[in-house]
């Protein structure tokens, strides 16, 4: 990204924003009225967020609206379980849509009416093919589509069956309503279409009440017609559908007529953002649900600890463009590393134990040593953190033979233990198997806060918690879902890594950590951000990492190359 592009970006200019400029400059509009309309037959996830930031945030930006609407018209799919769950991920992203909150179904009634109109205007027809037998005869890119042998029928002969449609006197798939346009346009979506399809399920709002429902092209432009909408912001696979978009608009007695306007969608490495494969992770026992935190849901990033400040951040940067194109992971984690580096409290952890018997300490002594809450946040305020004559450290701090470069803790090594004493390796403990179990320690009672008063220096800096006063808690460690950066969506399950998820369950934390609250945000010294799990107990402490202190996708990437 360049520096121009870094500005513009920074500063809310994009080609969408350019045009709602010009609309209200130039009197076109008034007031600019867009809309978030999801399917409820899935969880959002964090290309949704790209949608969600735009649409709302141009309506707050311009002192304009934004509706949630539900495109409700298929009930096979949807679950009240889904609208319930897009309703809290808009509003946990830092958005509301007040009192305009709509379903496609809110207009059945007057979309039912609207398609007897094209049906009167000769612009509709009922169709008894087979689905199969429409699209075979629907064409090819360099063919032309072949004409149904029913596209001839009378207005009263496709009046009478669409009601009785309607009625339920056909089972599904027996018939369907098509628009009636051109099988021999350049466009395929403008090859006669379906408008309406049997389908006899329950609905999660209207129950039984309808056994016919509208397209998504069908119900899609109509209903922004009948709410106001100004500006229609889609992704850019709906390009294509904007001359029938237009063209049903045309066609009808709508109150208004909006334009549709096309974006680059989301695209991440290491990430597939299909809800169809989404969903064929969850029932395929892939993953735990929508929300394990290894998805790319926005239920899944808030389990892990992601702050939705951090994903407006995130969307914010990357931009809206008119050409598809792949963002880096990176880019995602470094928002997230950003937000948290300001806010997370400092705790300490111990992800791998290894014992330290401080042999010259007093035995039964104890004492607290004073630690930050937030080194650059003197508001942030200490904390009062146990030491005693036993600690744990991680294991990887240790090294018998250590190479050139290693400084942390070696035998007759003097390091710093954060916030105490400084140390010195006296002797190694292993077990039969020859690996280390313990070590032996005497420490500098003068170092007291981690500084020595002769000016003698040490090379590191280790974290620790007090073997007597830490608690022990399982850490989930999580790794990109998929090994490649780039997914086959058509058969992801060949990508999977399988070591996607890491459980430590001999962690030990600090007392400050015990009451921590579910999603609140923390740093486990050099170690990264952490957040609760909202599957914790009292008596289980469970905490999710939410993202490294440092960028490991340059590292993953290398790994599969």
């Amino acid at each position: 990204m360049t520096i121009a592009e870094t500005t513009v970006r920074e500063t809310g200019q994009d080609f969408i924003r350019d045009i709602v400029r010009a609309d209200l400059a130039s009197g076109r509009h008034k007031t600019i009225v867009t809309r978030f309309p999801p399917e409820p037959n899935g969880y959002l996830h964090i290309g949704h967020a790209k949608s969600i930031c735009l649409n709302f945030g141009i309506a707050e930006e311009f002192g304009g609206r934004c509706h949630l609407r539900f495109d409700d018209t298929n009930p096979i799919k949807e679950e009240q379980e889904y609208i319930e769950a897009i309703k809290q991920d808009v509003r946990w992203l830092g958005f509301d849509w007040g009192e305009h909150l709509y379903h496609a179904s809110d207009y059945f009634e007057q979309l039912y009416a609207w398609a007897e109109h094209l049906i009167r205007a000769g612009k509709a027809y009922v169709d008894d093919q087979t689905q199969e037998e429409m699209r075979a005869t629907r064409g090819t890119l360099t063919e032309a589509g072949t004409e149904s042998p029913y596209r001839r029928r009378s207005v009263a002969e496709n009046l009478d069956l669409f009601r009785r449609m309607r009625a339920g006197e056909f089972p599904n798939g027996a018939r369907v309503l098509r628009a009636k346009i051109d099988m021999a346009s350049g466009n395929i979506n403008l090859r006669d279409p379906v408008l309406y399809r049997i389908l006899h399920a329950e609905h999660p709002r209207t129950g039984r009440a309808w056994c016919i429902y509208p397209s998504y092209d069908f119900a899609h432009g109509q209903s922004d017609a009948i709410e106001g909408i100004t500006h229609s912001i889609c992704t850019l696979e709906f390009e294509d559908h904007r001359p029938l978009y237009d063209w049903l608009l045309d066609s009808l007695p709508v109150p208004s007529h909006p334009h549709q306007y096309e974006f680059a969608r989301l695209n991440l490495t290491y990430t597939v953002l299909s809800k169809r494969v989404l969903t064929e992770l969850v029932r395929g026992g892939h993953v735990t649900g929508w929300d394990d935190p290894r998805m790319p849901t926005l239920a899944g990033l808030r389990r892990r600890g992601v702050p939705p400040t951090a994903i407006r951040d995130f969307v914010k940067r990357i931009g809206v463009a008119k050409a598809n194109s792949i963002v880096d992971m990176a880019m995602l984690e470094f928002s997230i590393r950003e937000h948290l580096n300001k806010t997370a409290r400092r705790r300490m952890a111990v992800l791998r134990p290894l014992k330290v018997v401080i042999e010259n300490y007093p035995e039964g002594a104890n004492e607290e040593v004073e630690a930050l809450n937030h080194p650059d946040d003197p508001a942030a305020g200490t904390r009062r953190v146990p030491f005693g004559r036993e600690l744990f450290i991680e294991h990887d701090d240790f090294l018998e033979n250590p190479p050139k470069k290693f400084f942390r803790l070696a035998p007759g090594r003097e390091v710093r233990l954060r916030y105490a004493y400084f140390i010195t390796c006296r002797e190694v403990i292993k077990n039969s198997a020859g690996e280390v179990t313990e070590l032996r320690c005497s420490y500098d009672p003068a170092t007291k806060g981690g500084n020595a008063p002769d000016g003698r220096k040490v090379q590191a800096t280790l974290h620790w918690v007090s073997a007597k006063d830490s608690r022990p808690a399982e850490v989930r460690l999580y790794n990109p879902l998929f090994t490649r950066p780039d997914p086959n969506a058509g058969s992801f399950a060949a990508d999977l890594n399988s070591n996607s998820l890491e459980v430590l369950v001999a962690v030990r934390v600090e007392p400050a950590l015990f009451n921590a609250r579910a999603g609140e945000a923390v740093q486990f010294e050099r170690q990264g951000y952490f957040c609760r799990d909202s599957d914790s107990t009292p008596e289980r402490l469970v905490f999710n990492r939410t993202v490294g202190l440092r960028d490991t996708w340059a590292k993953v990437g290398k790994s599969n190359t």
